[in-house]
């Protein structure tokens, strides 16, 4: 039986290891497979090209990358064109658009299918192989497998390459808002990437119910469905789009988003390069775009919506498991049921026992309260340790594999050692209390998080476990296993993207998933005489892998940490200084902003948006460079009834990249950018920024300002160039090859200001 155990428990931690090995495929030199297959070699080589440089919206490469995507199209027969024009997208960010499209022709005039990725970097120093040239390259190397098949295919496929991403979702926005095609389109396949490696999740977008789409998704038979309607409901809460969620915002169209998160710290940084793409990944997507290309270019695309929701997981030999969420409460009410039922059943075999039932919520509730406080302050912990960690903004260390594995055995040491303290409570005893806060938690997701309600599926196996234990006293622990996988493949996956998705400091998501997984598994964990040499066991595992996340905290060559410095000019005082958004600086900044820099008072200067709201950090004099200033030409400075009308043209003399311009707090009824009217809610929920500006060749900027006639106007204009390190009136010597310019901010810039004041 001690031999039983031993193994079952191997085959436990292997169904672990394998939960999360088996949602991807694994990818092997494919150059020779046959030309209707995917071959993840020839997609490679567009990443390579595509991400030879950094390409945002404005720099030479982004011309070069647009020029490059236009001759492979055409090399695949088809017919590229470019729909540009000025939005200021989904962001209140101008930018010129140049969208790249293509249409296959289909054999029916029913609704088209739309492939979507977009060719632009994140400004200023991110390659894109990852975010998106990965998503360009899928799409490439699978329209040449599809259309090595001679075979029309009977709906048009649309294909659409947007640009400005990056900046608003601008390109999204002009095709949807003003291309004919838009109204075209049933369907939306959307490739994209939050990181560069790791399994590629399938997130939908959909205004009404999602019960359709599930059905074509499973109709199409992806190989490996990473999904689940939890993944999604979270999706929603954060202040994260893609180019998809303006297709479903503003045009009503449902679609498909297929990303992959891992190695989350590549994310719009330098790192995001061909050589640090995950071959896996890649493969991934591609696995999931032919067969979806295939039986989507075929199906009725034109009844896609619903009232019908339903709830969706993955599991491994299963594929993608769903059911109505009309289904929600009957399985909790089963479940709750068949609960009871167990429950008179002990009792009345005298099975359960209320005192030793009751006893067995304290060591429930300590493994509960003991993890949960160790992940909610582990990141304050690690950062306290390590104050340079605070300067990687996505959340996500180098090492953060490594600390997500400390905190798991943690957690795995704590309840193995609790439960031991507790082990002369009897299994079916023991099983009472998690059983109970199982089905009070799901009756809780059933209310406030429905996507969720398929943890339901691994509690009937609890339930099993429950039954067995009454009627053995030594259940089968092969059984017990078996019994456990579910929750095993449901959590496992879990427990890694949480953490990596939304940072280390959602660590206790991470412990809190583990110990429920504990909690699931306990029928056969309860069988285990001697829990406290796992305890030891995953303690030690623990102790051996924080000393591996400490000896790789320091920043290297591979692992190298972002910085930022400023050069801040103000053409009305004609003062200057340096600044960053460092909290822990390097030599390289240091040697501007000194040994002792000052801290910027709170308000003293414009906040750039950035994707974390983060703000200077400290700030030192700098000596006064000859900058040329923005020629500000007042084209028009009349009164109409009740209303000043002034139009302005702002006319760069250096070359620049961005405009930021800011207003006092005034009521502005009207606004235009380069004619692009700002929406009355941009207008109402403005805060002091008014527009920014991605200034392309140098492109004068043209505001038209209505605002009360009494009012006093004040415009700041931040103008922005990326050349700080290459400017001939500036020494600063590169970075150090342990430091990347620090992303989702303003960053090796010099920035002038000036404020104009209207009476």
């Amino acid at each position: 039986m001690k031999f039983s155990r031993t193994l079952a428990l191997i085959l436990l931690f292997g169904a672990v290891y394998w939960s999360y090995r088996s949602l991807m495929p694994v990818y092997k030199s494919d150059a020779a497979l046959p030309p209707q297959s995917f071959s993840t070699d020839r997609a490679l080589e567009h990443v390579k090209q595509l991400s030879k440089a950094p390409h945002a919206v404005g720099t030479p490469e982004h011309a070069h990358v647009r020029h490059y995507i236009c001759a492979e199209l055409k090399k695949l027969g088809l017919e590229p064109i470019l729909q540009e024009g000025y939005t200021t997208g989904h962001w209140n960010v101008l930018s010129k658009v140049t969208n790249i499209l293509a249409r296959i022709k289909g054999s029916e005039r029913g609704k088209a299918l739309l492939l979507l990725s977009h060719y632009d970097s994140a400004p200023h120093s991110a390659y894109g192989a990852s975010d998106a040239a990965s998503g360009v390259a899928t799409i490439l190397e699978g329209l040449r497998a599809f259309l090595s098949d001679p075979r029309i295919p009977k709906n048009d496929i649309i294909i659409l390459i947007s640009d400005a991403e990056e900046l608003g979702l601008n390109g999204a926005h002009l095709f949807v808002h003003q291309h004919p095609w838009a109204e075209d389109v049933g369907l939306v396949l959307n490739f994209e990437a939050r990181g560069s490696g790791g399994p590629s999740f399938t997130l939908l977008e959909t205004n009404r119910g999602n019960s359709k789409l599930i059905e074509l998704f499973a109709a199409a038979d992806p190989q490996y469905p990473v999904a689940n309607s939890l993944a999604y409901s979270v999706y929603k809460m954060l202040p994260n789009d893609t180019d998809l969620t303006v297709f479903r915002e503003d045009g009503d169209i449902e679609g498909f988003n297929f990303a992959f998160i891992d190695d989350h710290f590549d994310y719009h940084t330098a790192l995001d390069a061909y050589e640090h793409l995950d071959r896996n990944s890649l493969a991934h997507q591609g696995s999931y775009l032919m067969p979806l290309l295939r039986y989507g270019s075929k199906a009725d695309l034109s009844d896609l919506k619903t009232l019908d929701d339903y709830v969706y997981f993955n599991l491994p030999f299963f594929g993608l498991v769903s059911y109505p969420f009309a289904w929600i409460w009957p399985l909790l009410g089963v479940a709750v049921l068949v609960f009871v039922l167990l429950l008179v059943l002990g009792f009345k075999h005298k099975k359960v026992h209320a005192p030793e039932a009751l006893k067995g919520f304290i060591p429930l509730l300590w493994v509960l309260g003991i993890n949960g406080t160790i992940g909610f302050f582990s990141w304050t912990v690690i950062t306290w340790v390590y104050p340079a960690f605070n300067d990687m903004l996505q959340g996500f260390t180098y090492n953060g594999y490594t600390y997500i594995l400390v905190f798991v055995l943690l957690s795995l040491a704590v309840c193995f050692t609790v439960y031991h303290k507790f082990r002369r409570i009897r299994l079916p005893n023991l099983l009472v209390a998690p059983l109970l806060v199982w089905l009070l938690l799901c009756g809780l997701l059933a209310v406030y998080l429905e996507g969720a309600s398929f943890f339901i599926v691994p509690v009937f196996g609890l339930l099993a476990a429950f039954a067995l234990s009454l009627y053995q006293d030594r259940p089968n622990p092969f059984l017990l296993v078996v019994l456990a996988l579910p929750a095993v493949c449901i959590h496992i996956p879990l427990i890694v993207m949480f953490p990596v998705g939304l940072g280390l400091k959602m660590m206790v998501t991470a412990t809190l998933l583990t110990t429920l997984l504990f909690l699931l598994a306990l029928p056969f964990f309860g069988l285990l005489k001697r829990k406290n040499r796992l305890a030891y066991l995953a303690l030690f595992l623990a102790v051996g892998c924080s000393i591996v996340a400490h000896t790789t905290a320091r920043f290297t060559a591979e692992r190298p940490k972002p910085s930022s410095l400023l050069y801040l000019y103000n053409a009305d005082t004609r003062a200057a200084f340096w600044a960053t958004y460092d909290q822990s600086l390097i030599d390289w900044n240091r040697q501007f902003l000194g040994a002792t820099p000052s801290v910027p008072e709170p308000g003293a200067h414009k906040t750039f948006s950035s994707k974390y709201r983060t703000q200077f950090t400290y700030k030192a004099k700098a000596p006064s460079k000859s900058l040329a200033t923005p020629e500000i030409a007042v084209q028009q400075d009349t009164v109409q009834d009740e209303e000043r009308l002034l139009t302005l043209n702002i006319t760069p003399k250096r070359n620049v990249h961005r405009l930021d311009v800011y207003t006092n707090l005034l009521k502005i009824s009207a606004a235009q950018v380069n004619q692009i009217p700002l929406s009355e809610y941009v207008l109402k929920n403005r805060g002091e920024r008014l527009v920014t500006h991605v200034i392309t060749d140098n492109t004068p900027t043209e505001l038209q300002l209505r605002f009360p006639k009494d009012s006093v106007l004040e415009l700041t204009f931040y103008e922005v160039s990326y050349d700080l390190l290459t400017h001939p009136a500036f020494t600063v010597p590169k970075r150090p090859k342990h430091s990347i310019p620090m992303p989702f901010v303003i960053n090796d810039a010099i920035v002038v200001t000036q404020t104009l004041r209207f009476e």
